[in-house]
């Protein structure tokens, strides 16, 4: 499977797991600090599009950064949240498939011209569509409205764990991974947040 099928059925999880969500049940939280599944539809709406300003900096040479700022990032998120139920589902919708046509859109060659993630790493805009399948699975599962982790392909979960591992590994954590990875200890680690 390519990175951009999983991307689209990711999204699909995504829109079709929030589709059968009740407005009422929007104030519910998430596994995510502080979040209600307000929250999270916001944050995904503004994901897409934080990730069409990368693809338009691959597309033009003129640096379009995801966010602002940090703080800029949680204030778009906690206004979206505050947005009436229909429009945030509006938004949320419109801004995905906005952002599949601009990926579309975007030249082959700009497929490899470098931009920054909101962490700061340097990527060339092939990842985008990788960054987009991400979050759209994960907070797909973390909407708790029937989609888990089962319902993602295998592939795809080998290379998320893959890359949890790894970030979670750099950050000092390598040997109690290691030790619950190989089974070694029966506990998981206590990690926090990988992105």
């Amino acid at each position: 499977m390519t990175v951009r099928t999983w991307m689209d059925e990711a999204t699909r999880l995504f829109l079709g797991a929030l589709d059968r969500l009740a407005d009422d049940r929007l104030d519910a939280p998430t596994a995510l600090p502080g979040w209600t599944r307000w929250h999270l539809v916001g944050h995904v709406h503004g994901n897409a599009e934080a990730l069409r300003r990368l693809l338009s900096w691959a597309a033009t040479g003129v640096e379009n950064r995801m966010y602002a700022s940090p703080e800029q990032r949680a204030d778009e998120i906690e206004a979206l949240a505050r947005r009436p139920a229909s429009e945030l589902r509006s938004l949320v919708h419109a801004s995905a498939n906005s952002l599949a046509d601009d990926m579309d859109a975007l030249p082959g060659a700009a497929w490899s011209n470098l931009v920054v993630t909101a962490q700061g790493r340097t990527v060339p805009a092939g990842e985008i569509p990788w960054m987009r399948a991400r979050e759209m699975a994960v907070h797909a599962v973390d909407l708790g409205n029937g989609v888990t982790f089962a319902d993602l392909p295998d592939d795809f979960n080998t290379r998320l764990v893959s890359e949890a591992a790894a970030r979670h590994a750099s950050r000092g954590r390598a040997a109690d991974l290691a030790a619950w990875l190989t089974g070694r200890t029966a506990e998981a680690p206590t990690l926090g947040p990988w992105l």
